[in-house]
């Protein structure tokens, strides 16, 4: 598969499945009612999380969605998809939903965008999450949330970005932070290995360049442990690549598990999660709380 059908075959599926959804081809699972007595949520939108002199007017930009009233809670960093050259963190609406049902549950959701290709290529993307990450963790206290109890999460391109923030500590030094400021990581339907061939719009052909740009190959001791999320009719590879990923941290001692999704492809996995009582809420709840001490 080249890079173009790849791309595309990602983007088409993610807007012919946010079509069905919106005129109400999916729904939710029915595992689990939503809880009782849901957190009021606060939406603080367009901050800017850099104003260097190449500063972008609309991608260097984060949406911040609050617990209201509430105090010292933990707090979910979202770093959206579309294959590195699409997407933002409004997407019809799907991420603020998301943050916000999250924000009814007690985590703080930060919503971020970033600079896309042809724009800028690789670590271009990389640095801006870094940029976004680092606003977060030193003004997220102001708005109720805890800096040393940041989770990251994201989907797709988004997965992979979070990925190789919380293994290559590169990105977070440059920005006088490292991966123990990184308290976990939920990864959905991410890409942990530049293909071979691929991507080479974002990563450039440089071997060298995109094996660096592979969070697999980052994995070592020590890292914030990871909950590696794909869906059971993800895209091709999605599953053994996740599988891949856990077990490299796993023989580096790190806490890693995976989880495979029923009954979801690569885009449902995300807009599924936005319907009130989701299940995949609740994974994600259970997974910070058990890694908030």
């Amino acid at each position: 598969m080249n890079t173009a059908s790849f791309r595309s075959g990602v983007w088409l599926l993610s807007l012919a499945s946010l079509l069905a959804f919106l005129s109400g081809g999916t729904s939710a699972s029915a595992e689990e009612p939503a809880p009782a007595a849901k957190c009021e949520v606060q939406a603080v939108k367009d901050l800017d999380y850099y104003e260097g002199p190449d500063a972008d007017p609309k991608k260097h930009k984060l949406d911040l969605y609050l617990p209201k009233g509430r105090k010292d809670f933990p707090v979910l960093f979202f770093v959206h998809g579309g294959g590195w050259i699409h997407g933002d963190r409004n997407f019809f609406g799907v991420y603020g939903t998301f943050a916000t049902r999250l924000a009814e549950l007690g985590i703080g959701a930060v919503v971020i965008s970033y600079r896309l290709s042809p724009q800028v290529m690789h670590p271009g993307h990389i640095k801006d999450v870094a940029r976004a990450f680092t606003w977060t963790y030193k003004n997220i206290a102001k708005h109720g949330g805890r800096a040393d109890r940041i989770f990251l999460c994201g989907h797709s391109a988004g997965g992979h970005l979070v990925s190789l923030l919380a293994t290559d500590e590169q990105y977070l030094k440059a920005e006088g932070l490292d991966v123990r400021c990184i308290r976990g990581a939920i990864p959905l339907s991410g890409v942990y290995k530049i293909p071979d061939g691929l991507f080479a719009n974002v990563f450039g052909r440089d071997e060298q360049m995109r094996r660096l740009a592979s969070p697999i190959c980052h994995a070592r001791a020590d890292l914030p442990p990871f909950l590696i999320i794909y869906a059971e009719s993800d895209l091709p590879t999605c599953d053994r690549m996740s599988c891949d990923f856990c077990k490299a941290l796993q023989e580096c001692n790190c806490r890693a598990e995976t989880l495979e999704v029923k009954d979801r492809n690569h885009a449902t996995i995300i807009l599924d999660a936005i319907i009130e009582g989701d299940p995949l809420q609740k994974t994600i709840l259970t997974f910070v709380q058990r890694h908030l001490e």
